[in-house]
């Protein structure tokens, strides 16, 4: 970690998007603002984040914005310090950063407003800095099943292989992403730049990009069925999101 404990380190969390995924309720509701249980998911975040004694955020705001605003204010409340940056068009995943370009210069963290998870994020920095990382993104592991037979053939269809209802297991990015501000040069000012693009332009400048794998919950509320799914979650084992 560059210059600083980890008390120091700012969080920018992208809050901006429309939620597509979640019409008709994103329609008048911005998504950080739907509520997990008894409180907004942004806010359950914050709250963790506090815990951590992660208290200088910066919230990247478009959609809907003014509720954002009026909701948590300059996040006294909740016992951090909040600044507010707005997006006068959309920018995409990792183009905001580029709007705190002088304000960004140490290691810092980048998440979607709209995640739930028990992530230690100090644990998160701690192995970045240990590995001396450019960029370490958080991991989740994900199975889909394959309800039918999968047959492998070569190139005159003869059969290779035969599997039934295998299960593919993969690796996902969770949205939390620990950073060195040496990334800002891959991003143009006032442009449209997403994550993936980002990441490989890190990997052809040679720059160590490493992954976090985290083995607990995490989801984002992004689709109807995940949103329910998080409130299940969150009436099951509230202490493990919000103690």
């Amino acid at each position: 970690m560059t210059n600083g404990s980890q008390t120091d380190v700012p969080v920018v969390i992208l809050a901006g998007g429309k939620g597509r995924r979640l019409k008709p309720y994103s329609t008048v509701f911005p998504k950080p603002l739907m509520p997990v249980g008894e409180r907004p998911i942004l806010e359950i975040l914050i709250r963790q984040l506090a815990r951590c004694g992660l208290r200088r955020i910066y919230l990247a705001v478009g959609h809907l914005s003014h509720l954002l605003i009026n909701f948590f204010g300059d996040g006294r409340d909740l016992g951090v310090d909040i600044e507010y940056v707005r997006e006068e068009q959309p920018l995409g995943t990792a183009g905001a950063l580029s709007l705190l370009r002088d304000r960004l210069d140490r290691t810092f963290l980048l998440m979607n407003g709209d995640l739930l998870t028990d992530l230690d994020y100090g644990q998160l920095l701690r192995d970045h800095q240990r590995n001396r990382a450019c960029a370490t993104i958080a991991l989740a592991e994900r199975t889909v099943d394959i309800d039918y037979g999968v047959i492998k053939v070569d190139g005159d269809l003869r059969l290779t292989g035969y599997e039934e209802k295998p299960q593919i297991k993969y690796l996902v990015s969770m949205g939390i992403y620990a950073l060195e501000p040496r990334v800002l040069r891959e991003i143009t000012p006032n442009t449209y730049h997403d994550f993936p693009g980002l990441v490989l332009r890190l990997l052809a400048a040679a720059e160590n990009v490493r992954g976090f794998l985290h083995t607990g919950y995490w989801l984002d509320i992004g689709r109807p069925s995940d949103y329910e799914l998080a409130n299940e979650w969150m009436q099951q084992q509230p202490l493990r999101f919000d103690p």
